[in-house]
Parts: C-alpha cells; structure tokens; sequence
C-alpha cells in the first residue's frame, strides 16, 4: 500500500514521541555526598594499581560509585576545578556511565547521574566478553566543541591527556578500595557514537570497567 506523505509523517511524529518516553522513562540517579576521607596511603594504592580482566557480576552501592565519580573527575574546589587537569581548563571530558539499568552521563555540578538511554549497552563498550557482565563500564567522550583554540594535533594530544589523568585517578580508587579496573582502548567508536546518540563533535576516546573482582 502507497503511504501518503501525511502518514509519513505522523509514523515520524509516533516515533519521535516513543523514543521520548523512553528516555523519559529513566530517572536521574542521585548520588550520595562523596565521602573523601579514609581510604589506603597513596604509595599503598600506587603500590596496588594493577589492570584486572575479570569481574564479579555484583553491583556496586550508590555510595561507592559516587565516591568513585568523585575520585575520577569530580569537583574539589569552589572555583569548580576538579580532581583531575584539564587543558586550559576546558573541562572537555564526560564521562558516560553504563550500568544494567542504562546508559547515563555524570553530572559532576550536581553530582548526579543524568539520564542518557533506557538501554543495556555494556556490552557494546567493548569487543571483550568480561564488559557485558561487570557492573559499570565508563565510556570517555571529549567535547571537541570545548577545544577549537587548539591546532587540531594539540586538540588530540591533550583531550588524550586529559582523559589519562581521569582513568588513573579511577584506577587509583580501585586500587586503594579493592575493585577490579582495567582501561580499554578497544572499542568500535563509530558503532558506539550511534549507540549513545553522540553529536559529531563528541569524540569516544577510551572505555574502562570496573567492578569487583570475580573470586
């Protein structure tokens, strides 16, 4: 049967209003106030740090993955700096968050987990079988559109900085609290983009899993 253009559109308008709702459908995760004291001496967590490419399939609480968060890019001081450096204070990274119940970008001004996708995609962060299983998997994205001073070789040198700084700092919370971490660059970015819905100025730069360890 021949569409008409105006029943067309109305499937579009269906479909436009279905992913919305979908979206809609998952809520921002409030994340309790990070809890920056204890943990293991510095040289110990150095001592510690270690890639690990098995994990436990249990979740991690709230309080742990905010503390988590936290440690990786989160702000520690008033100005709004953060825990890690950023070129020319672009504050280019995000870190997207991909748990069993979806896929979410972390908020570091409200320390909150906003709501991205209603959908299960750890195991596209990925090609290695332990990412569809382990509870969270990070997914870096630079906003490009954050760094147009630069020469697009300076762009590529410090968005790549700028997201070491932030892996390790996870790597060193997980070290220091007894998690499984490893960092990933394996990762099929142009599927990935398309999965996460990203705009063409945001580019995938690394992954990394984290959970605890599979005993």
């Amino acid at each position: 049967m021949k569409r008409t253009p105006n029943s067309l559109v109305q499937i579009l308008l269906t479909l436009l209003v279905s992913l919305g709702l979908s979206a809609q459908d998952l809520k921002p995760i409030e994340l309790p106030r990070p809890d920056t004291t204890g943990g293991k001496p510095l040289m110990e967590a150095l001592k510690n740090r270690k890639s690990t490419r098995s994990f436990s399939t249990e979740k991690l609480s709230k309080q742990l993955l905010s503390n988590l968060l936290w440690a990786a890019f989160g702000i520690n001081r008033p100005d709004g700096h953060r825990t890690a450096p950023s070129a020319m204070n672009w504050q280019e990274i995000d870190i997207y968050v991909a748990l069993e119940e979806g896929l979410y970008v972390y908020n570091p001004k409200s320390h909150a987990l906003d709501p991205v996708l209603k959908d299960d995609i750890r195991e596209k962060t990925g090609g290695q079988a332990f990412v569809k299983d382990a509870p969270v998997n990070f997914v870096y994205v630079a906003d490009m559109s954050k760094t147009k001073r630069a020469s697009q070789d300076d762009q590529m040198l410090y968005t790549g900085a700028d997201c070491g700084f932030i892996a390790q700092n996870a790597y060193l919370f997980c070290a220091s609290e007894g998690l499984a971490c490893v960092v990933r660059g394996s990762v099929d970015r142009t599927v990935l983009s398309k999965v996460m819905n990203l705009r063409p100025e945001q580019k995938i730069v690394l992954a990394q899993t984290i959970g605890y360890p599979k005993k």
